[in-house]
């Protein structure tokens, strides 16, 4: 897809904040620092649309990205980050079940995981609750460009093995420093979008 327009639109917490318009939504879901800004520059060939941080647990809000006003990339709150509070973890969890679970225009959600390492536990939790209610996820593994290419295999078993084995066409190889796995991304969001209701 040739990006020509793209804006955020909103940064919201409850659902009376979402967008009223009927577009379907590309949810991005994963660890703080992950690479979740990086995945929608990437894509959409901006340097800085998607706020990138140096500062894991930056991410505090629901973030909708309006992308060739045909859809939204959603960027959901980081989990996983320490120093953040319980109190505030445990909001954040309640925000984005929120979401996950009542927003209807959700085609698809990208479980963002770092390829060097194996997969959290909030990771895996994050698949099985989608499993649960049925919401179509696949598995963007990020930062491709820090593995000898070599190692891929070894590494995307150690993340499909924690992952229960999910079938391997769920999973992409990604980097957005050099672009890897950027047209099958695309092609994921194109075939997510394809039967959305008019």
């Amino acid at each position: 897809m040739d990006v020509n327009k793209a804006e955020i639109v909103i940064s919201a917490v409850n659902p009376k904040q979402y967008p009223t318009t009927f577009l379907p939504e590309i949810a991005l879901s994963g660890r703080s620092n992950v690479g979740k800004s990086s995945f929608i520059n990437r894509l959409i060939n901006r340097k800085a649309l998607a706020r990138t941080s140096s500062k894991p647990g930056k991410t505090q809000t629901l973030n909708f990205y309006l992308i060739n006003d045909l859809f939204y990339f959603v960027d959901v709150p980081g989990y996983g980050y320490a120093k953040v509070s319980k109190t505030e973890r445990h909001k954040w969890g309640l925000m984005i079940e929120e979401y996950l679970t009542s927003r209807k225009a959700i085609r698809l959600v990208l479980i963002l995981v770092d390829f060097r390492h194996e997969p959290s536990q909030e990771d895996i939790r994050m698949k099985e609750f989608l499993e649960f209610y049925g919401i179509p996820y696949k598995i963007v593994m990020t930062k491709a460009d820090k593995i000898p290419r070599g190692k891929w295999n070894k590494h995307l078993s150690v993340i499909r093995n924690a992952f229960g084995k999910p079938p391997e066409d769920l999973f992409l190889i990604f980097s957005s420093e050099t672009g890897q796995g950027k047209e099958q991304a695309w092609s994921w969001i194109e075939e997510a979008m394809e039967n959305f209701p008019n």
